[in-house]
């Protein structure tokens, strides 16, 4: 035992001093990556009566809550504008509404992926590129409009937030955030606080909050027609 603590002793310095001249020759040099990011996303799309007639369209985007997640995309008819397309009622734009896969989550470089394909697609005004969505997908659409707001002529978040610091970046943006003041599944402090961010930043946004509503403070907003009439006065002012 007495022979192999000095032993010891040796090899821990031997480490060190290897260590050491490691480090002072280590370097850096200037790297690239350079790869093409796959997406496959599943969407319903619903045209105006009128398709055939007009040049260019105003689009409207929808994002579903997280309980639409999945491969069937009759989920994403229990709620919103493909709920209301399937009772029949017509809109006046393009209304585009994909699903998110299971137990994944909104993310903005995927869905500015589908924009791009709508845009190519589509007679899409790209003008007036509108984003709404509800829970997760109001989390979605605040999450989209700070990633890509040069992109948007207004968003409509339902029941979402986001970070604060966003709200610069937002401030020319039109928002028209909802919220339910009972609700506990995403405090309600969560749209005022991005409201209240973009007031600070310069900005102009709208907060509508039902005194009465839980977490289902969508079902009134999309009823209530002065929402789409509010998203097809709003026009983009700057260009991409």
């Amino acid at each position: 035992m007495k022979i192999q603590l000095p032993f010891a002793l040796v090899l821990l310095s031997l480490i060190a001093d290897s260590g050491s001249a490691f480090c002072d020759d280590q370097s850096q040099k200037a790297a690239r990556l350079d790869v093409q990011i796959h997406v496959q996303m599943e969407y319903l799309i619903a045209l105006p009566q009128d398709y055939d007639k007009q040049e260019k369209f105003p689009l409207l985007l929808f994002l579903h809550g997280s309980g639409e997640r999945g491969n069937d995309l009759e989920k994403v008819k229990v709620h919103g504008p493909p709920k209301l397309i399937s009772a029949g009622k017509k809109f006046p734009f393009i209304v585009a509404s994909p699903q998110c896969k299971e137990d994944k989550w909104w993310e903005p470089i995927e869905l500015v992926a589908l924009l791009d394909e709508l845009v190519s697609t589509y007679k899409v005004d790209t003008d007036r590129i509108y984003v709404t969505g509800l829970s997760m997908g109001g989390f979605g659409a605040w999450r989209l409009a700070a990633y890509a707001p040069d992109r948007l002529a207004a968003i409509a978040p339902i029941c979402g937030g986001g970070e604060p610091y966003w709200g610069k970046i937002m401030a020319g943006l039109p928002v028209w955030a909802f919220h339910g003041a009972k609700d506990d599944g995403v405090p309600v402090e969560r749209s005022q606080a991005m409201v209240d961010a973009i007031k600070k930043a310069g900005g102009n946004p709208k907060l509508t909050i039902y005194p009465d509503a839980d977490h289902d403070s969508w079902t009134r907003t999309y009823d209530n027609p002065e929402l789409y009439e509010w998203l097809v006065a709003q026009k983009r002012t700057s260009k991409e």
